[in-house]
């Protein structure tokens, strides 16, 4: 660990402070008003935080807070639906995801992953998936050989993915 416990709590006081009413309203709605499990979710994700703390900052956490959150909210339903319950939940308690948040949120931690990759790397992502190129157009228009292309979207597809396994969007 490269962080003092003293850096880590301070970074713990900024997150909290930040954080926790969003989170907690984001949460208090997915889990269908329950107060309770809605608090013990935004706690395990600022303990998730805690012992991420290197690779966490409190302006650019906000991503990984909220996929965190929803991870852990769609992994509690999950482990609720394989325990027998005395009395079935009806399908209204399943938690609501609103499909939009949740495209703006992994358009932004997409952006926040695509920052931490190399200036070359970026272009090359940025022509064959964003403006959906071939490889020979690419490389045209990026004026390098279509190897490099190749070579380059291989490495940063593997960056990428690990930015947001990182970030606790993908699992490992």
């Amino acid at each position: 660990m490269g962080s003092t416990p003293e850096q880590r709590e301070e970074l713990l006081r900024e997150l909290y402070e930040k954080y926790r009413r969003p989170l907690l309203a984001y949460a208090l709605r997915s889990v269908g008003g329950d107060l309770q499990r809605a608090e013990d979710v935004v706690q395990e994700t600022l303990l998730r935080a805690w012992r991420n703390a290197d690779t966490l900052s409190v302006d650019q956490a906000g991503p990984w807070l909220y996929t965190v959150t929803r991870n852990l909210i769609v992994s509690g339903y999950r482990r609720q639906g394989a325990r027998v319950t005395e009395v079935p939940m009806p399908p209204q308690d399943l938690p609501h995801t609103d499909g939009d948040f949740d495209r703006v949120l992994q358009s932004w931690q997409i952006a926040e992953a695509m920052r931490a990759l190399s200036k070359e790397h970026r272009a090359v992502i940025g022509e064959l998936f964003f403006r959906r190129r071939t490889v020979a157009e690419a490389a045209s228009v990026l004026g390098i050989p279509p190897g490099t292309v190749k070579s380059r979207s291989f490495y940063a597809l593997r960056a990428l993915r690990d930015a947001l396994e990182e970030r606790g969007v993908t699992e490992p």
